[in-house]
């Protein structure tokens, strides 16, 4: 008769289970403390978008408004032209979500995928590019779109910011492919499928969890861009919704409660980008994790 020993399992006292509680509460009252010091400037341009400029000379910004002020609102949305640079901002954010993960993805299988010689030096030099600091490329930059025609056009800015963020996401998708499962790519070239088959029937479907989530990165990312946009956009009928923002803001005079009401404006679109893509990026993440 044979007898099988089970290792003594360990047996959990009511005081680690109470100190691992106690933890779990701490841990989770400071990381609602810092949602909630996070959400402090939002509600101060929450309280002073539907503030009357006296009533906010007279009171200040702490303050509870005396009367629901919107002409704030009103004068933003007329003075800036504001659906026209809400469209500009969506096509060039757009735009450059949608090309910058194409090439990050052609890229990256190139690199992950189809072992480029000198893998690791490429890798390096577009994780290089991530750290140039944008104030470093304006120049060559407005250079180039001025000698190329394209200088105050849409066109150059979803070119440049596609290139940016591309580089980062050529960096993540490449590490990411790098340990792709050979078997799997082996095996779809045994059944006789070429290179652009095993892209878009075996690696696509494995990686579109992170590749949602670049998406949803790359368009709130150029959405907040206003330095290149500023430099290379100087119609107003080609302008973004960062740079129509700032032109309320003058030398000696700013209209507090308008520039408030403005930013109140400017941003409930990316959040409602972010609302609707919540779950994608949720999954994204998650799955990424599960791997």
């Amino acid at each position: 008769m044979a007898i099988t020993l089970t290792p003594p399992q360990r047996v959990r006292r009511p005081a680690d289970r109470r100190h691992r509680g106690a933890g779990r509460w701490i841990v989770l009252a400071l990381v609602g403390a810092a949602a909630l010091a996070m959400l402090v400037p939002f509600a101060f341009m929450l309280l002073n978008a539907f503030k009357s400029p006296a009533d906010y000379s007279t009171n200040g910004p702490l303050s509870w408004p005396s009367e629901f002020y919107t002409t704030g609102l009103r004068t933003y949305w007329e003075q800036v032209d504001f659906p026209v640079k809400l469209w500009n901002s969506v096509l060039i954010s757009g735009s450059v979500a949608v090309l910058a993960v194409v090439v990050s993805l052609l890229s990256a299988y190139a690199l992950g995928v189809g072992r480029v010689r000198g893998r690791l030096w490429i890798i390096g030099l577009f994780l290089l590019a991530n750290m140039l600091p944008q104030e470093a490329l304006i120049y060559p930059l407005y250079h180039f779109a001025k000698e190329a025609g394209l200088y105050n056009t849409r066109l150059a800015v979803i070119i440049i910011f596609t290139v940016i963020q591309a580089a980062f996401g050529t960096y993540l998708l490449a590490s990411v492919l790098g340990t792709f499962p050979r078997t799997l790519l082996e095996a779809a070239a045994l059944d006789g499928a070429g290179r652009w088959r095993i892209l878009w029937r075996v690696v696509l479907p494995n990686v579109r969890p992170t590749i949602s989530v670049l998406l949803v990165f790359f368009f709130i990312w150029t959405w907040n861009e206003f330095l290149i946009p500023l430099v290379m956009l100087i119609d107003n009928q080609t302008q973004t919704v960062p740079v129509a923002l700032a032109s309320l803001q003058g030398d000696r005079l700013m209209d507090a409660p308008t520039t408030n009401a403005g930013a109140l404006i400017s941003l409930l679109p990316a959040i409602l980008f972010f609302l609707i893509f919540q779950r994608t990026l949720s999954r994204g993440i998650t799955a990424g994790a599960d791997k």
